[in-house]
């Protein structure tokens, strides 16, 4: 079976081995034991691993754990990333940036590669896995999926929203898997309660908050000038389809999630709680979007707020609100980092547990209280990781050829929340949004944002 026509082959007449197959004690998450995938096969899924810096590298240990997935390559900007040299590292990036460790054994048969574009020329490779910075995700997905290969697109799922459909409109004209990176879609506890909170368990939910809070006072990332790059390090390809700019040591590899052409907190940490909560309320997308705040505190680089409040209005009725505080401590949520208010009751969401605390009688009412204060927790430690939980899931789904726990669609929808929050800080607008036809229907300005103009050679389509 060396030819790729004879794997695909392969992988097809295994879904009916697997088709079966699901978590004793557990139907009610849809979760993947990894030793009990394609029983009887020796055969592995070879995966292609783009981008394997800091996240990266956590992806890959644990694409590792599972032992239907075979290392087929590694490939990064960054020579000794792909090497895993660790005594190859520049000592200006082991003092500032996320370096990983490395030293892993993949064996001989490991490809190494620079260019994206060449590890997809690969047709021994199945799948492949993206970590890259976030303005690549997109570009690379869609290569990705016109060379035949799974994906596996760490969050948040594009730089812009035009972005986003792309891939989506790329993954359904194709026949491949796509999985978005957002792992707490394969958390036991948070697909029971995206069960029963729609169902009414604390009533109705008129409020929901969520937060990130670093205090990166009073350095942040710091001020540097432009340099030249280490010479192992390949930064027009890094930049991509950004506009060229010099090269700064407070950008790249790991900085750049302060850094608005490339990321931003929003929708680095945010569209984790951000999905979270779309998928709990059982909504789809805001119809309106309003924003605050700025560079209030931190005198350094950053061309992103280190204070933001973003508040959701959605045609429900419902509110979110979302904070980015980088110039504090300390979260104002009592537990967790999601609290949702119901009129029975409000529920306080952390990784594998939850708090509910039973409403009490307001202004003109009486009443005994509604439901009873309740925790919960996942007990079992093989269902507490939600992020190998997704990947097992992803490895099953290209055998069995099902729609993954995290889908493209969610992703988008998800990370699109986050977009809409940046744009509303950027024109400091109430933005009023058509989901269906993706488009604000009281700005022109606000519509600029949907997408930039890609630097050449690089198209989106």
């Amino acid at each position: 079976m060396s030819t790729k026509t004879n794997r695909k082959k392969f992988l097809k007449m295994a879904s009916a081995t697997i088709a079966g197959l699901s978590l004793a004690k557990a139907n009610a998450f849809p979760l993947i034991d990894a030793k009990r995938t394609i029983i009887g096969s020796n055969e592995r899924i070879r995966v292609g691993f783009i981008g394997v810096g800091n996240r990266g590298t956590q992806l890959l240990s644990t694409f590792m754990k599972n032992p239907n997935c075979e290392v087929a390559a590694l490939c990064d900007v960054y020579k000794p990333l792909t090497t895993r040299d660790y005594s190859q590292v520049n000592e200006r990036y082991l003092k500032l940036h996320r370096i990983p460790k490395m030293g892993e054994n993949f064996g001989p048969g490991t490809e190494r590669y620079a260019d994206y574009r060449k590890l997809l020329e690969n047709k021994s490779i199945d799948a492949v896995c993206i970590a890259s910075p976030d303005h690549w995700h997109a570009l690379q997905t869609i290569d990705a999926i016109k060379a035949g290969k799974d994906v596996y697109v760490e969050k948040p799922m594009s730089k812009t929203i035009t972005e986003g459909r792309a891939m989506i409109n790329a993954a359904r004209n194709s026949k491949q898997i796509v999985t978005a990176g957002l792992n707490r879609r394969a958390a036991p506890l948070y697909q029971k309660l995206a069960q029963e909170i729609p169902a009414g368990k604390i009533g109705k939910v008129s409020f929901a908050q969520t937060c990130h809070v670093s205090n990166m006072f009073p350095n942040g990332i710091g001020k540097m000038k432009p340099e030249a790059p280490p010479a192992d390090f390949d930064w027009n390809m890094w930049l991509g389809p950004r506009a060229y700019r010099a090269y700064q040591y407070n950008i790249a590899p790991y900085m750049f999630r302060w850094w608005d052409d490339y990321a931003n907190q929003i929708s680095n940490n945010g569209v984790h709680f951000l999905d979270l909560i779309r998928w709990m309320l059982d909504e789809k997308a805001p119809v309106a979007v309003s924003a605050h705040g700025g560079k209030f505190v931190i005198d350094d680089d950053r061309t992103i707020p280190d204070t933001m409040s973003v508040t959701y209005e959605f045609a429900s009725g419902r509110i979110v609100t979302i904070n980015i505080l980088e110039g504090s401590t300390g979260s104002f949520i009592p537990y967790g980092y999601i609290e949702l208010r119901g009129t029975k009751g409000n529920i306080y969401t952390h990784e594998n547990d939850y708090k509910l605390v039973p409403a009490t009688a307001g202004q003109f009412q009486s009443y005994d209280k509604p439901m009873q204060e309740e925790t919960f927790s996942i007990k079992d430690p093989k269902l507490k990781d939600s992020t190998t939980n997704l990947i097992n899931n992803f490895l099953e789904c290209i055998k069995s050829r099902k729609q993954p726990l995290a889908t493209l669609e969610d992703g988008h929808l998800s990370t699109t929340m986050a977009h809409l929050g940046t744009i509303a800080m950027k024109t400091k607008q109430r933005l009023i949004w058509d989901a269906q036809k993706e488009r604000f229907t009281n700005s022109v300005e606000a519509n600029k944002h949907l997408h930039y103009k890609y630097r050449a050679p690089w198209k989106l389509v």
